[in-house]
């Protein structure tokens, strides 16, 4: 496994390559707020993807700003946030930065010959919610979006906005059932809109807080396997 990190157009990517080989899959993975992009790079190891697949890891980086939900207090974030109650608007702009970020990344890997069938988007939290507003507007058929312990951002711009490539894109999405932070409800609701808009989901609980647990670093493996091999 190779680590590295570059300095990208619009921020830092942090880089890990596993298997022998040039890259034959990428996963773009986005950090939650607050965290920064070496929050996920442990858990590549745990994964034990087997050697013959090679994968190309990107963590982005998001950029530092004043969260107006912290009190304005400056951390990483992919867009603001102003609140969680229905009728509090959400940082559309914000969101579409991110998305236009993750978009040149993914168009990126592109470039540099992964197919796009073969690039997953994934994030946790609030990176989560930018995977998802990302994956399901991106012009080519990825190969599968995963949403951990996230919500969907925009839901009422889903259904215009949706990218034709990507109605059947494979999604897996996880949610601890004891989540303090966005409570299981959010991820719930997120499903059904996803799944009444046409988008068929992988729905997977866990007894667990906001966080990432060994049974389901294990069945991330699995569905990874099930899209990249």
């Amino acid at each position: 496994m190779t680590m590295r990190s570059e300095a990208a157009s619009a921020g830092e990517v942090i880089t890990v390559q596993t298997g022998a080989g040039a890259p034959r899959a990428a996963v773009i993975w986005m950090h939650g707020l607050g965290a920064d992009g070496r929050d996920f790079e442990p858990l590549v190891p745990q994964l034990r993807l087997p050697r013959e697949l090679a994968v190309r890891f990107l963590f982005p980086q998001a950029p530092v700003r004043p969260v107006t939900i912290n009190a304005h207090y400056r951390m990483r974030a992919w867009y603001d946030i102003y609140g969680f109650s229905g009728s509090v608007p959400e940082d559309a702009a914000g969101i579409a930065a991110s998305t236009r970020r993750i978009h040149a990344l993914v168009d990126r890997e592109i470039a540099g010959g992964i197919d796009p069938s073969r690039i997953v988007l994934a994030g946790f939290s609030q990176g989560g919610a930018v995977a998802l507003h990302s994956a399901l507007r991106h012009p080519q058929r990825l190969g599968g979006l995963l949403a951990l312990s996230t919500y969907l951002p925009l839901r009422e711009r889903l259904v215009p906005e949706a990218s034709v490539a990507n109605r059947d894109l494979p999604i897996l999405m996880c949610h601890g059932t004891f989540d303090p932070v966005l409570p299981l409800h959010f991820g719930e609701w997120s499903r059904d809109a996803l799944r009444a808009a046409g988008f068929a989901v992988r729905w997977m609980t866990y007894p667990m807080h906001h966080e990432v647990s060994l049974p389901q670093v294990a069945d991330i493996r699995a569905w990874l396997l099930e899209r990249l091999r």
